[in-house]
């Protein structure tokens, strides 16, 4: 079986077209020793089946990044490279391509994006390339699929390139290529290139970015929301719901019974297996991931996301970090799931160290913040735009705590700002079904087996010992009721379920900050808790949850003294 590697630079469209080509049955792997993610498929054609693996993007073969020492380890093992190209930036482009073509590997070069040419006012003779290069060279346009089909007709007529040139010219013989087979025409802006320089600008992109992100998170709600509620919730409570406890009631001995249903017949207080361990990860954290990823694949392939990482790469610098953390943690203010997976996109471990903490205490999620906004209304506007002030504020001495502790340098950001592109429906559905199968593959087993545990506890009597012993002492330090560790156990589970619960102690202004400061910070979730350690490993990730918890209680111990 031959290997296809499908390399170039970062947004020039080989996701979509590695989509294209080997439909939605693929695996996606970090390459040996690496955090570096590539994503593996097939494709049958004729008599013959490839296996074509979609590289991460990379501008030069120089090994100065992870990525790029993946990239040349994975040249090495392959039989064909395909060699995406964006048509619109010719000359940055055939940077990579030079250092492929010497490599002797039969290479097929691919001009994406090559509807965009007409509409940027770009003509590219593809004969005469296809000439100088001596490789096969195809134009397509991975939105539509245009010239797909010519990238697996040709796979049998790569070529071993016999073009040569002096290393040491490189740019002026990609300036002779240019000259010879592009030409520029004069052409006005379109609605899409105006838009693109409001939105990386800082002073019309700031505000953008507000306006974005609060619609982000209505979309999110509003879609989550409504799945729960009308479709999700009720299929449970009234159709499986009683359909697991009609098959379980017989079930003896008792401890079997408690095991897969639960001490109790309320769901987010059984840890069962069968009812809290499906509830949880399929009605409470699906639908948000769900809609989270809609909306995520659409601003991915518009290309607003790098735009974003750029407008806050300073800010972040600052902590450490560069613009690029700012993705999961904005993530983070949906659902914390997701935003833990996404810190794969950061090369360094004490970026993703950082970056982690900050997602896990920088601000609630989003069923938190409809649930403190519900409640904390009833104290008054000024005392919720306190608690989320509060919060962000914690978060900001945290991160720049933790930068002088972990030693090391805030990397600079260098990112291609991509032209905006209306993003293909095909496409975007590959894209979600591809990750909500990795949510149900990686998270979901990890979710049921934590609950499985925490039942165990239950049932064995030592929630309540924890409870008992060390539980009552921590209260005692925030000013809270005794009765309230049993909610503060509980959002483990279900933070936004357990600040509701909050509702019945009729705490004081000052109590409800403190206490949903500590709600809000102390630990993950269990969803986000098991994702850390599949991430992090058991080690890292229990020293990231000792992390925010010590930040938690301190914090909310110091507000319950100095807030009168």
């Amino acid at each position: 079986m031959k290997k296809i590697l499908l390399i170039g630079n970062p947004n020039v469209g080989k996701s979509a077209i590695f989509s294209h080509l080997t439909g939605i049955d693929i695996i996606t792997a970090n390459y040996p020793g690496t955090t570096v993610e590539f994503t593996r498929g097939y494709l049958k054609y004729e008599d013959e089946k490839y296996e074509v693996i979609d590289v991460p993007g990379n501008y030069t073969l120089d090994a100065a990044s992870k990525a790029e020492e993946v990239a040349i380890d994975l040249i090495k093992e392959c039989d064909i490279i395909v060699n995406v190209i964006d048509s619109t930036n010719l000359e940055r482009n055939l940077n990579l391509t030079l250092q492929l073509l010497p490599k002797k590997i039969p290479m097929i070069i691919v001009l994406n994006f090559w509807d965009e040419t007409k509409h940027t006012g770009i003509s590219i003779d593809e004969k005469k390339l296809e000439e100088i290069l001596g490789v096969p060279v195809i134009p397509t346009c991975a939105v539509t699929g245009e010239g797909l089909s010519k990238i697996v007709s040709n796979l049998n007529n790569a070529k071993i390139s016999n073009f040569s040139y002096d290393q040491d010219e490189k740019w002026h013989v990609i300036g002779n290529i240019i000259e010879s087979v592009q030409k520029v025409f004069h052409r006005h802006h379109t609605f899409l290139e105006r838009l693109s320089d409001i939105t990386i600008k800082p002073l019309t992109g700031i505000p953008a970015a507000i306006i974005i992100i609060g619609l982000t998170f209505f979309i999110v709600r509003f879609i989550g929301e409504g799945l729960i509620n009308y479709l999700l919730d009720p299929l449970f409570n009234n159709f499986y719901y009683p359909a697991i406890i009609n098959l379980t009631k017989n079930i003896k001995p008792e401890f079997f019974s408690k095991l897969l249903i639960g001490v109790t017949p309320e769901v987010m207080k059984s840890f069962g297996v069968l009812t809290t361990g499906i509830y949880v990860p399929f009605v409470v954290v699906l639908p948000y991931i769900f809609s989270f990823y809609i909306v995520l694949g659409f601003l991915e392939d518009f290309g607003y996301l790098p735009r974003l990482a750029v407008l806050l790469d300073n800010i972040f610098h600052h902590m450490g970090l560069h613009g690029y953390s700012a993705i999961p943690i904005i993530l983070g203010l949906g659902c914390k799931v997701p935003a833990i997976l996404s810190t794969r996109i950061l090369e360094s471990k004490r970026e993703k160290i950082i970056t982690t903490v900050l997602i896990l205490i920088s601000a609630p999620c989003m069923p938190q913040t409809a649930m403190i906004l519900s409640l904390g209304i009833a104290y008054g506007i000024k005392v919720v735009v306190l608690i989320f002030l509060i919060i962000i504020l914690i978060a900001v001495i945290t991160s720049f705590i933790l930068n002088k502790i972990l030693k090391g340098e805030a990397p600079e950001l260098f990112t291609e700002i991509p032209p905006y592109r209306i993003p293909s429906f095909s496409v975007l559905s590959k894209k979600l079904w591809m990750r909500l199968k990795d949510f149900s593959k990686d998270a979901v087993p990890l979710i049921i087996f934590g609950i499985f545990l925490i039942n165990i506890l239950d049932i064995l009597n030592i929630t309540n010992f924890l409870t008992d012993k060390i539980g009552k002492p921590f209260v005692y330090f925030l000013g809270l009721p005794n009765e309230i560790v049993s909610v503060i156990i509980l959002g483990f589970l279900r933070k936004d379920v357990s600040i509701a619960m909050l509702a019945p102690f009729i705490l004081s202004a000052k109590q409800f900050i403190v206490a949903i400061i500590f709600m809000v910070l102390y630990m993950p979730c269990i969803a986000s808790f098991f994702i850390l350690i599949k991430e992090m490993g058991l080690k890292l990730a229990l020293t990231i949850v000792f992390t925010v918890f010590t930040v938690a209680f301190f914090s909310a111990s110091l507000l319950n003294f100095i807030i009168k």
